[in-house]
């Protein structure tokens, strides 16, 4: 699934750069759809991510490729092991051997990646007691294939809201709660191909996209705004302040394909029955 992860992640980024040189005059406002070139490798050069459940790094890694500044975090020692154990392994990497209170290239290193066996809320305290707001908080937070294994998923996000920057980007992925997920990761996945292991999901904690917009609508919370409450002459659409896209797995071609923007008008919104994604950009 890793590499349209990236293709989202590098869609999004794209999109928002390109409305945002719009509305400064830098560009047609017809332009906001066009994705960044196939060649330009390096799309996160200057931004500070965060990737919230790294596993072993298989995200971080094509992060910190794209010239991004990352910092990989996770619960489990052993998955932040095997992430600091593969990621060695390029040089081209400049792993740093971190944690998230202090800021690795601020010194001039040429770090572009670093791991930590932390929680979410660790980091959040540990960045804010060592450093300022600003600086305590990243450009771009991930948090894949995560939040359905978190037993309080609203103080999760919560946290994860905390952790980006004013303008900033949250990207997640996770599995809508209906009876074709139940069917796809539970019957099939685990228990009919042993695909994964049997216990690994819990489907009660799956979460569908309508229950991310009303987190993210909450007052509390406030980065989804009524129209009358957005800020400025230009508005953008809604697709330029969150979307959620489903992705569906292919036996027949072995990959992972994004859903087109075009299934969400069909009846039941059949491409996020499953998996997809959601990302949401924090007002400014």
């Amino acid at each position: 699934m890793n590499p349209i992860r990236i293709r989202f992640i590098k869609e999004k980024l794209a999109e928002v750069r390109a409305w945002d040189d719009s509305v400064r005059g830098a560009a047609s406002k017809q332009d906001h759809d066009a994705p960044l070139r196939d060649g330009e490798w390096d799309w996160l050069q200057g931004l500070e991510c965060l990737d919230v459940g790294c596993g072993a790094g298989l995200l971080t890694e094509s992060l910190a490729r794209a010239s991004g500044r990352v910092h990989g975090i996770d619960a489990s020692s052993s998955n932040i092991h095997m992430a600091i154990s593969h990621a060695s392994q390029d040089p081209a990497l400049h792993l740093h051997p971190s944690n998230g209170a202090s800021k690795p290239w601020a010194d001039g290193h040429q770090a572009s990646l670093s791991y930590q066996h932390i929680t979410a809320e660790d980091l959040l305290a540990e960045r804010s007691a060592a450093l300022s707001q600003d600086e305590a908080q990243y450009d771009v937070v991930t948090a894949m294939e995560v939040i359905e294994h978190v037993n309080q998923p609203a103080q999760f996000l919560q946290t994860l809201t905390q952790l980006v920057k004013p303008g900033g980007h949250l990207f997640l992925s996770t599995i809508a709660r209906t009876p074709l997920s139940y069917l796809l990761t539970i019957l099939v996945a685990e228990r009919a191909l042993d695909l994964v292991s049997r216990g690994t999901h819990n489907h009660s904690q799956y979460i569908d996209p309508s229950e991310l917009v009303g987190f993210f609508s909450d007052t509390k919370v406030g980065w989804i705004r009524p129209k009358e409450e957005q800020r400025g002459n230009i508005v953008p659409t809604q697709k330029l302040l969150y979307e959620s896209r489903g992705v569906a797995y292919l036996p027949w071609k072995g990959i992972w394909q994004l859903a087109p923007r075009w299934t969400k008008g069909l009846p039941l919104n059949p491409s996020e029955q499953a998996n997809y994604f959601f990302w949401i950009r924090r007002p400014v």
